[in-house]
């Protein structure tokens, strides 16, 4: 590995954990502080932790792959993902930080689900449930992008990048809790952002400009160039479907219960929607540039989830080429830490406090979640020890589960009173199910699972409350 290239990713993994010893003597010192930093957030931190956190591995490999695979029919994901996100900031985000305080400080989905209304100790039970099934999924595929980060662009082992990716984001997660995560965050967003910008543009000036690049692609492929060629009206519906997975990723919405002040809310959306935006055209811009350089310089690529990868190694001085695999790492890592610190809320508060010692100790919970970071880690390192995992497909499952199974019961928990704990019971489970079963029947190749999940469980959660107010 090149000298230049180390001394980039020294001084990100040097950042990053310095981070986290920041918050661990800032914040850590009770449960509040360690799973939602006090509610302290400033506006741009919520924004861009909210933003990096979603925009995991897939956003350098996943989504570059599939553009690099099919051309602009994938870029509906795209499209969905901002009128998801965006709606998700209008609807969801001031009325959960509000009312996650008037039902008594929630800590977490669960808490607040619980507490919403009288006796929901079974619903707190089922949703801390979904979480952690779900999560263990998704923790594992950022860490299946690591082990190809490390295996193609640095020729170490799969499993070495495993372990390494895993170790950085388990010791700052463990002892910094949510104010290190949200910091590390907002850092690792602005090295992505710059990195978005940075790729696609050098790419396409390599091949001699964007009208180089568009008659390369369309000479080879002209299918490539048409956002309608090669798929249908259910698969676009598919891809566009994915924004209804922002309503119910508790990794995401978690971050709106954080942020200091609710009128600084619309900041908080401008910054991260102009964020995502410039992130995922950057996204579509390194598939489609790969695509073309690779028809022009003759270069190969087999595996389109690495076209970032080569892009960056064979355009680049080395200690540019540094920075950008630590982007690769921070989109990675920012994912990882989020969701291994809300399922280790889960396991503490929903799990731990409610049920085997309601008494505990503030340092006492402190020490569970630190505890329940490393267990939920350990598990997603088995679940992606499998080199042949794709990152896309993973997520792709993990992101449907979570939107069936809370986004309706989120949204309408907010706004409409009528609803009942069990029309809230009735979502998750018909959600979950819905899902879990159209990937079993092998049906998710027709219509993503999330766009039945999602309506069923909608229409569970009416008709179930409906009844009961009968």
């Amino acid at each position: 590995m090149e000298t230049g290239v180390i001394i980039s990713l020294g001084v990100y993994f040097t950042l990053m954990l310095g981070i986290g010893i920041y918050a661990w003597r800032k914040s850590t010192s009770d449960i509040d502080g360690y799973m939602l930093g006090g509610r302290s957030l400033g506006p741009a931190v919520t924004a861009l932790a909210a933003g990096a956190s979603d925009m995991s591995g897939w956003l350098m490999m996943g989504l570059p792959g599939a553009l690099y695979a099919t051309g602009f029919s994938a870029g509906w994901i795209a499209v969905g993902l901002v009128v998801g996100a965006l709606l998700n900031w209008i609807i969801v985000a001031p009325r959960l930080r509000t009312r996650t305080v008037e039902v008594g400080d929630a800590l977490t989905i669960p808490d607040y689900l619980g507490k919403r209304w009288a006796n929901g100790d079974g619903l707190r039970l089922v949703s801390s449930t979904v979480i952690i099934l779900f999560f263990a999924i998704y923790t594992a595929s950022g860490m299946v992008a690591g082990g190809k980060l490390f295996e193609s662009a640095f020729g170490q082992g799969y499993a070495t990048g495993l372990f390494i990716t895993a170790a950085v984001v388990v010791v700052y997660t463990m002892f910094g809790g949510f104010l290190a995560v949200s910091l590390t965050d907002f850092v690792q967003g602005c090295i992505m952002f710059v990195a978005m910008v940075l790729v696609p543009v050098i790419a396409i000036s390599e091949v001699g400009g964007l009208g180089a690049a568009t008659d390369a692609i369309r000479s080879a492929d002209p299918a490539r160039l048409d956002w309608f060629a090669g798929t249908s009206v259910l698969g676009i519906i598919s891809a566009a479907a994915w924004g209804l997975g922002y309503f119910g990723q508790p990794h995401i919405i978690v971050r709106f219960m954080a942020i200091r002040d609710v009128k600084e809310m619309p900041i908080a959306r401008n910054i991260c929607m102009v964020w995502m935006t410039v992130a995922l055209i950057g996204a579509i811009g390194v598939g489609m540039s790969g695509f073309a350089y690779s028809t022009i310089k003759g270069v190969p690529i087999d595996d389109g989830e690495k076209v970032f990868i080569i892009l960056s190694h064979l355009l680049f001085h080395p200690l540019i080429t540094g920075f950008l695999y630590a982007a690769i790492l921070a989109a990675i890592m920012s994912t990882i830490a989020a969701q291994l610190l809300v399922t280790s809320s889960s396991l503490t508060e929903d799990y731990y406090r409610r049920f085997v010692r309601r008494d505990a100790s503030q340092r006492e919970l402190v020490t569970v979640g630190r505890l329940s970071v490393l267990a939920v880690a350990l598990v997603a390192l088995a679940l992606a020890w499998d080199p042949g995992s794709s990152v896309l497909g993973l997520v792709s499952n993990a992101w449907a589960g979570f939107g069936a199974a809370f986004g309706p019961v989120i949204i309408l928990s907010l706004t409409w009173e009528r609803m009942t704990r069990n029309g809230a019971m009735a979502g998750m489970v018909v959600g979950a199910g819905v899902v879990i079963a159209w990937i079993q029947l092998g049906w998710s190749a027709s219509l993503y699972e999330i766009v039945p999940g999602f309506i069923a469980a909608w229409i569970a959660i009416v008709a179930m409350s409906l009844l009961e107010r009968k």
